[in-house]
């Protein structure tokens, strides 16, 4: 039904009869993978026309007044959303999100019973674009997941790293794929199908440069035109990859990262000795929180792991949260730049620094955690990631639009 008045009625009758009246919630829509915004749905690109990838590109742009949000509610089934000390992480990218969005009638703070709802929509939030393939990598001992664009390729690539917390994260290398770039998320600690103790690291540069190569000679891929994006500990990998290994990427995105360990290694293929047998550098906040800031900071690490950075060869965009509290990024970013400059290749180091970014910059609109469940066993820890959450946000979304646009002058010109 529908009523041509301000207020819905409670009830209406129909006959002898009487029905109590609600709002009318629309299926779901999807959220346009491509702008990557929950009030940019499928309807405003449906004028989306295909790049060389075969993926849809939004050609429209709607202004939206940006307000501020009273309540929301995320009703997902493979990922948790723990209050006090939680990331929210896409594990299941081949399900979406499930947002729902409502109007409520005047101004309602959170502490007042719910209004009048005018309105409401349920928005599906997806990591893969249609047409999209996931493919799970075993092989050479290689442990990865490899998302392919749709069409026959060959596609530019990104071998996609992320730190210490351990775990096979897909969403950035999903976004990516949806994107029409060929990404492989790799597994490097903390993960059942790797050899050894969870706690440590226990395969090394042989490990990296198979994984390389593994995607650089698929089939679908641009030999020549393959990337790399780390971020935290990833970043220290990216680099040492980039200079160490022999393999030739063709650009590196670095996010919050070191140019070296604390970490002993326990061999000189890289391999490390347990993560927290160190604590030395370790700073506490006065809830016992713990912080991995001064760990990295560049006269802590260890001379022998510090990567080379003179013999890098290819262009770097290395991204700074300026509130960081796991990482001291800004310093590891200045050394970078200034190790880059006394070697005359200045020109291949571009920084982006966010004022008030934590250390978790990730794809947009991913909620962020300034603190967070670190480990249970031995002792449940909680670790310190930095951001607030205006500004961090702003950060994310930024930062997204210059990786795609760097990958873009980079892997496709």
């Amino acid at each position: 039904m529908i009523f041509d008045e301000e207020r819905l009625p409670s009830k209406v009758r129909v006959g002898y009869m009487s029905y109590e009246v609600r709002p009318y919630n629309h299926p779901p829509l999807r959220c346009c993978f491509e702008c990557q915004k929950y009030v940019h749905v499928a309807v405003m690109c449906a004028q989306a026309n295909k790049d060389a990838g075969g993926v849809p590109v939004n050609t429209n742009t709607e202004s939206v007044k940006e307000e501020l949000s009273l309540s929301a509610t995320a009703v997902e089934g493979n990922s948790a959303l723990l209050t006090g000390g939680a990331r929210l992480r896409k594990k299941n990218v081949e399900t979406p999100y499930i947002v729902f969005m409502s109007l409520l009638e005047g101004h309602v703070s959170p502490r007042e019973r719910r209004s009048t709802e005018l309105a409401a929509v349920t928005i599906e939030r997806w990591y893969m674009a249609p047409g999209v393939q996931r493919i799970e990598i075993r092989q050479n001992g290689v442990v990865g997941t490899l998302f392919l664009p749709p069409g026959p390729g060959p596609f530019p690539a990104m071998l996609d790293l992320w730190g210490m917390g351990g775990g096979l994260p897909e969403y950035r290398s999903a976004l990516f794929a949806s994107r029409g770039y060929a990404s492989l998320s790799l597994a490097y600690v903390g993960h059942k199908e790797l050899p050894g103790p969870q706690n440590r690291i226990n395969v090394g540069d042989s490990y990296f440069k198979s994984a390389f190569h593994l995607l650089q000679d698929h089939h679908q891929v641009c030999a020549d035109r393959v990337g790399i994006i780390g971020l935290s500990f990833g970043v220290y990998l990216t680099l040492r990859i980039a200079t160490q290994t022999g393999v030739k990427p063709s650009c590196l995105i670095c996010i919050n990262g070191p140019v070296g360990s604390t970490i002993k290694l326990s061999d000189a293929d890289g391999k490390t000795v347990q993560f927290e047998s160190d604590q030395k550098y370790w700073t506490y906040d006065d809830q016992g929180h713990v912080s991995f800031r001064d760990v990295s900071l560049p006269a802590n690490l260890l001379p022998e792991s510090k990567v080379k950075l003179e013999h890098l060869a290819c262009p770097l965009m290395y991204i700074v949260g300026e509130d960081d509290l796991s990482a001291s990024s800004i310093e590891n970013a200045n050394l970078i730049e200034e190790t880059l400059r006394a070697a005359g290749k200045s020109q291949l180091f571009t920084r982006l620094s966010y004022p008030g970014a934590g250390h978790l910059i990730e794809p947009p609109y991913t909620p962020n955690s300034r603190a967070s469940l670190w480990s249970v066993k031995p002792i449940k820890r909680i670790t310190l990631w930095g951001g607030h959450l205006a500004p961090h946000a702003a950060a994310q979304e930024d930062a997204w639009k210059k990786i795609l646009d760097f990958m873009e002058s980079v892997l496709r010109q």
